[in-house]
């Protein structure tokens, strides 16, 4: 039987392929079967909102600078980090969690409010939002010719506590509750990288310095600005101080409000220059809509797939409705490779670069294979965390599973890893793993028209933390309710109950092994 084939070469099919992830649904469809100027220029619209919301998704340098998608690069820089750790969320959470969506609007509304006042100190103060680590913020401030930066992190530090005035006393269901907040300051020298493939990038900070940060808050009081013994000599006699923890100081906050002021530099914003459309024949749009895919393809690619594809579906709303979901949580702690650019020669930090850029790929397919998000790579007190999670925003029955199958993937990866020859020296990498399930906060949180990401928060996320760095090297740990999910399916053993920090009662724990079901026989 002879097939009729239909002539049909729509004005975008020379670049369909690459249009399919940037598209709603409707929009793609639209564009292939009604190819009109009004649904052209529907499409170039899009575009160009898409793009705004790509731009508050990732940190400055990226959308300043955006490599192309795939392209490995870095450089050393000196600067001071800041980083912050909120303390009362949990409660707050569980306060709205019971009001189901209505909660999730409220909370919503209250955690935005503080990062939105946060971060508009962070810009007021010439700093760099580099990213939202579920509660937490990672501020660099980069060293100028006039070496102000850590002295203008710490003004930061204590604008940011100044303003944790008005989330003191937060009227909720269960009663007045209250946010507070640890600030730790170091300055010194590290790696701002790119990296990743073409379907996923990353930008990630590497070195001890950024760890030293991290150390540094981890060490301070709630409502106290915390600096290493490192960021307070090159303060000279700007600040007074109180001793902290053994090697750390904590700021004095003496000053009048004019003394401290509200700024160091003049606003400068991150918009973009607004596209001014002069041609809206078919050709002219089509070509304006090929120019906006290039500008939109960089940023698309720092945003995993299932969180950009709700930024697409949602793009012409602006905003992603926030919930209560129950998720499978994961946290890596990669440790080796990111603390060995410190010792490493010029030509072998290309090399522990590109190493770093390859674990990270390898992981990311293997969540994406088994309908995970690798959400970001961060700072850990020693190496790097990788948050992951599985049932959010796409939901499967087996989650769980999932998650587990995912992680003996990565630790197997890990474990496999030749070791890395660093001044002569073999250095092996290795890796640590936690896994808890249970409610989160997910929404799109940060400033409604500025700087923004989707994440999940909450005591779950917290607890799968404390559960990684309970585990030994190349070792898995879950939760109760982790276990009782997949423990017909996969060899698990019985720890005993641990204290967690942050946890009045013991924790149940469990070391996940291996699964027990066979290659191809019910594997995710």
């Amino acid at each position: 039987m002879e097939i009729n084939r239909l002539t049909f070469n729509p004005p975008l099919a020379a670049i369909e392929l690459r249009l399919r992830s940037l598209l709603s649904s409707e929009l793609y469809a639209g564009a292939w079967v009604d190819p009109s100027p009004a649904t052209l220029m529907g499409v170039f619209e899009h575009l160009r909102t898409l793009r705004y919301i790509l731009n508050d998704y990732v940190p400055r340098p990226v959308s300043q600078s955006p490599p192309n998608p795939g392209e490995v690069r870095y450089q050393w820089q000196t600067g001071t980090l800041l980083f912050t750790d909120l303390a009362g969320f949990t409660s707050l959470l569980e306060a709205n969690a019971a009001q189901g969506r209505k909660g999730a609007e409220t909370l919503l509304g209250v955690i935005n409010d503080y990062f939105a006042s946060m971060i508009e100190i962070v810009s007021k103060s010439g700093g760099d939002l580099l990213e939202f680590t579920g509660d937490a913020l990672l501020v660099q401030f980069l060293a100028g010719k006039h070496e102000q930066d850590t002295a203008r992190a710490v003004r930061a530090g204590l604008r940011m506590q100044r303003a944790m005035g008005q989330f003191a006393n937060i009227e909720t269901a269960r009663g007045v509750l209250s946010l507070r907040m640890r600030v730790g300051i170091h300055c010194g020298r590290y790696i701002s990288a790119d990296i990743g493939t073409p379907l996923r990038m990353a930008h990630v900070l590497l070195g001890h310095s950024v760890q030293q940060a991290k150390q540094a808050e981890g060490s301070g009081n709630v409502g106290r600005v915390c600096l290493t013994e490192t960021a307070r000599e090159s303060l000279g006699e700007q600040f007074r101080f109180e001793p902290g923890k053994p090697g750390y100081l904590l700021v004095v906050d003496d000053f009048t409000d004019d003394l401290l002021g509200e700024y160091d530099i003049t606003l400068t914003g991150r918009r973009m220059p607004s596209s001014v459309l002069l041609d809206r024949t078919v050709s002219g749009l089509v070509r304006e809509i090929g120019e906006a895919v290039k500008r939109v393809e960089p940023l698309a690619s720092y945003i995993p797939k299932t969180i950009l594809k709700l930024l697409v579906e949602n793009a012409d709303r602006r905003k992603i409705p926030p919930d209560f979901p129950e998720p499978t949580v994961m946290f890596v702690n990669l440790i080796g490779l990111p603390e060995l650019v410190d010792k490493a020669t010029p030509a072998e930090e290309a090399n522990l670069v590109l190493g770093c850029s390859r674990v990270f790929a390898l992981i990311d397919a293997v969540v994406s294979a088994k309908g995970g998000v690798l959400q970001k790579v961060t700072a850990h007190l020693d190496g790097s965390d990788i948050l992951i999670y599985f049932g959010v925003p796409d939901v499967h029955t087996d989650d769980p599973s999932r998650a587990a199958s995912a992680a003996i993937a990565i630790r197997d990866l890990i474990a496999s890893l030749p070791p890395i020859v660093i001044g002569g020296e073999n250095v092996k990498i290795s890796c640590q793993i936690g896994l808890y399930r249970g409610p989160v906060f997910a929404a799109e949180v940060g400033e409604p028209r500025g700087r923004r990401e989707f994440n999940i928060l909450g005591d779950t996320v917290n607890t799968a933390a404390r559960l990684m760095s309970k585990a030994g090297e190349n070792e898995i740990l879950i939760g109760e309710r982790v276990f009782e999910s997949i423990g017909l399916n996969f060899d698990c053993e019985a720890l005993g109950a641990v204290s967690l920090k942050g946890k009045s009662a013991l924790t149940p724990v469990f070391a996940l092994h291996a699964s027990k079901v066979e290659r191809g026989k019910g594997s995710v």
